[in-house]
């Protein structure tokens, strides 16, 4: 005991964080994994006490974006005019859900707490939200009514899903919802609890927005690559024809989830040379992203790390040709088509590479 006490003393010289029971309660479900004991840590208990935030932030954003006379539409399924976004979130909340409801009859817990984090935080919160504040701001009248019902069917499913593990908030949060025409429902206990529907399944719509989010994140990853902190000037490279069409319709997109940093961004073709004074990023075999080059950065420290990449690539293009001849006839006709797939990425990453070394040596010349 007094070993113990001299540890936590130490540990926690100034006491434990108040985190809310809905954050104990979320820590012990997600720690049941099967095993008898637990290593319970205080600190993880806090991270989902900023997790609970991070939902009353989320709740909170898309009130804020509500008319006043709002009535969401008495279904919460698709009408058919929804876009790539909104798509995209409606498909990611109907798996979420299949898996929730899954882990829940398997009495998996920890499953379906992975499950929900993963849809709050990574799809609905950093990307969903993100790219409708543009929708919102800058879209026309329908497209923002769509946007703002499909916000609302995102948030409440989100909240039911959530309430087993974290009552006290949804409860609260769930309140404040406008209710749907019709619905006498007094409280999140007993609403009706999600379920998935085939109805929203739409893994074309995620194959589509991968190339969005691949395409960002590259934007991002460049950004702040370069020290970029204002004004920065980007492109996209297609690479494919469909590509160039899913790039130029999906520009405000990638451009409101490109970050803060970026202040323009230009669709090029797939015939166009890149311009000389830009750094790469290769998003697959299909798209990259390019970044210009800030005043006062010399080309030759950029160079640098793109000569570092280059190599890195050509020595991943080589393990993955050897893994390729090693795949034996009993593998599947997918197994093979996907490592092919994944060399044809790792081609082009090196084949961009390569050019922007060459573009940038013209620049130092």
């Amino acid at each position: 005991i007094e070993r113990a006490t001299k540890w936590q003393k130490s540990a926690f010289a100034d006491g434990i964080d108040e985190c809310g029971a809905d954050a104990l309660r979320f820590s012990l479900v997600n720690y049941t994994t099967g095993g008898g004991d637990i290593a319970f840590d205080v600190k993880v208990m806090r991270s989902w006490r900023n997790f609970c935030n991070k939902i009353y932030q989320a709740t909170k954003f898309v009130l804020g974006n509500l008319p006043e006379d709002f009535t969401p539409r008495a279904q919460g399924g698709k009408t058919g005019k929804e876009s790539l976004p909104e798509r995209w979130i409606l498909h990611k909340m109907n798996a979420a859900t299949k898996s929730v409801n899954e882990a829940l009859e398997k009495r998996e817990f920890s499953r379906a707490t992975q499950a929900l984090h993963q849809y709050w935080l990574y799809e609905l919160c950093d990307v969903y939200i993100e790219n409708s504040k543009s929708i919102i701001k800058d879209g026309n009248e329908e497209g923002k009514r769509s946007a703002i019902n499909t916000l609302y069917t995102s948030l409440e499913t989100a909240l039911t899903l959530m309430h087993p593990f974290m009552p006290f908030l949804t409860e609260e949060l769930w309140q404040r919802l406008p209710r749907r025409p019709e619905d006498k429902t007094k409280s999140i206990v007993i609403a009706k609890f999600p379920q998935y529907s085939a109805q929203l399944d739409d893994p074309e719509s995620e194959r589509i927005y991968d190339l969005v989010l691949g395409c960002s994140k590259g934007i991002r990853s460049l950004l702040q690559e370069l020290g970029v902190k204002e004004n920065g000037a980007a492109f996209t490279l297609p690479l494919t024809d469909s590509a160039h069409a899913t790039a130029t319709a999906e520009t405000v997109s990638i451009r409101s989830l490109g970050g803060k940093a970026l202040s323009t961004l230009t669709v090029l073709s797939p015939s166009s040379s890149p311009p000389k004074n830009t750094s790469v990023y290769p998003v697959d075999s299909s798209v990259a992203v390019l970044l210009q080059l800030p005043d006062g950065l010399e080309a030759s420290k950029v160079s640098d790390k793109v000569k570092a990449k280059l190599e890195k690539s050509e020595e991943a293009v080589a393990r993955q040709e050897k893994a390729i001849k090693t795949i034996g006839g009993e593998a599947g006709k997918e197994v093979k088509e996907r490592e092919e797939a994944r060399l044809k990425d790792l081609e082009m990453e090196r084949k961009l590479f390569g050019e922007c070394l060459e573009r940038l040596g013209e620049l130092k010349i």
